[in-house]
């Protein structure tokens, strides 16, 4: 038989049988306090531990899942608003489209119209018009943005503090007649 070789498992309970009952009783009772501390420590580790660290993240991740609920229950509650407005027609479209940019843009945005477009051109636009036009638009008369060219003219607000306007054309698609 090879010296190295592991001995079968049933000499190995039997030469562990024989050296615990070798030791003293006070090592006897330290060996099992030091065997009880590791099968605690074992059970906290893979038992315990990660369900408290769940248990405690939870309200954060309830908190962030509620936050999401009330976002997706906005955006469905916009959606079924969007949904019950009557669809207006090509004819009805343009005229909204030339009231809404008089009252709600700059004087120098222009409009032409090409079939089932309209080409919005932006001068000096400040950002907040702009983006309460859009969705004043897109509420109102359905047409969507399907290109956009705009630059910030920076030079009109000489770099300070208020946001610089938008110049460039804007391309709307109307809705169907």
């Amino acid at each position: 038989m090879n010296p190295n070789a592991m001995p079968p498992p049933r000499a190995m309970a039997a030469a562990l049988r024989q050296h615990w009952a070798s030791l003293a009783p006070r090592e006897q009772t330290l060996v099992l306090a030091a065997a009880t501390v590791l099968g605690l420590a074992l059970l906290w580790s893979l038992l315990l531990a990660p369900a408290l660290a769940q248990l405690r993240a939870s309200p954060a991740r309830h908190a962030a899942l509620d936050a999401q609920l009330q976002q997706m229950q906005a955006l469905q509650a916009q959606a079924l608003h969007l949904k019950d407005i009557p669809r207006p027609t090509g004819n009805e479209t343009l005229p909204v489209l030339w009231r809404s940019l008089g009252q709600q843009l700059s004087a120098g945005t222009q409009m032409s119209t090409t079939g089932d477009r309209a080409a919005i051109t932006l001068k000096d636009v400040p950002p907040e018009a702009l983006a309460q036009w859009l969705a004043q638009v897109r509420s109102t008369t359905r047409a969507v943005p399907t290109e956009a060219r705009l630059m910030r003219n920076t030079a009109s607000t000489g770099g300070a503090s208020p946001p610089a306007p938008w110049n460039g054309t804007l391309t709307l698609a109307l809705p169907p007649n």
